[in-house]
């Protein structure tokens, strides 16, 4: 089932979020001199990221559960597990929800 979730990241991060907005942000705090400049990432980077995080996340879980059926591992590891998949995917949920709900105001903003 995860691989199909995999096969389709990678549709994502290829279509969607390579035409998504340039906009940069810098990670990290400049020092006060301002030798060091901060690394640019874009929003897509980021997102792709955060996405690649979850997707490993909902691995491990699916991998645990797995294990505990064929009983390699204990019920606390499964169920620490599942329940950590679980709050990744209500968080790609919830994240996705805004996206959705962002566009739709976008789009009926007037020009």
């Amino acid at each position: 089932m995860i691989n199909e979730i995999s096969a389709l990241s990678s549709a994502t991060t290829d279509g969607i979020l390579k035409s998504a907005s340039t906009t940069r942000y810098t990670a990290g705090t400049p020092d006060l001199g301002g030798a060091e400049a901060a690394a640019e990432v874009s929003f897509s980077d980021a997102m792709a990221q955060v996405s690649q995080g979850a997707i490993e996340k909902i691995k491990e879980g699916e991998a645990a559960s797995i294990a505990g059926v064929d009983g390699q591992a204990s019920v606390q590891q499964v169920v620490e597990a599942v329940m950590a998949a679980e709050s990744t995917l209500q968080t790609a949920i919830a994240i996705r929800d805004k996206v959705v709900s962002a566009y739709q105001e976008i789009s009926r903003m007037t020009i």
